[in-house]
């Protein structure tokens, strides 16, 4: 199964913050969903153990993450694979870094996934509503993170739809 997705974020921070912030694997791992571990590989890769639940699908994946930022410091790919289960997951995202000329700092994104194995039977409409969600709760950390907020990232907001 083929998922893709795209949207914009405005986070309150400038570009030069926000970029230094996603180019941290460290940083970035604390802003997924339901992390259970993380394992720094190196300056630009990390490994999760996260909890899934898709519907009646239960468990932990983990996934290998590497971060590919553009030389110009406009740009950041991120590539995602792993699974388990018996499932699959290759992800795709990459996301472009606009200046607001405020503090403030623009991310206009998109990702591709492709699913196999058991999760993939649970149907597009549950799988698309949980990477929503997924999506929604990591750039909401990001922001909280980022803002200097006291409170920590968040970990299982609404939908995201």
């Amino acid at each position: 199964m083929n998922l893709s997705w795209n949207g914009t974020e405005e986070i309150q921070a400038g570009k030069d913050a926000v970029w230094t912030f996603i180019n941290d694997p460290a940083k970035i791992a604390t802003c997924l969903l339901d992390v259970q571990s993380t394992t720094i590989r190196d300056a630009h890769s990390f490994d999760a153990i996260v909890g899934v639940a898709l519907g009646p699908v239960r468990g932990k994946f983990t996934f290998r993450i590497a971060l590919i930022p553009a030389s110009d410091g406009n740009h950041m790919d991120m590539k995602v694979s792993g699974g388990g289960l018996g499932s699959v997951v290759d992800l795709v995202a990459g996301a472009d870094l606009i200046s607001n000329g405020d503090a403030s700092t623009t991310l206009n994104w998109k990702g591709t996934a492709e699913i196999r194995g058991p999760a993939a039977t649970v149907g597009g409409r549950v799988l698309d509503t949980q990477a929503r969600r997924v999506i929604a709760t990591t750039f909401e950390n990001v922001r909280k993170s980022l803002s200097g907020s006291p409170q920590a990232p968040a970990n299982a907001p609404g939908d995201g739809s």
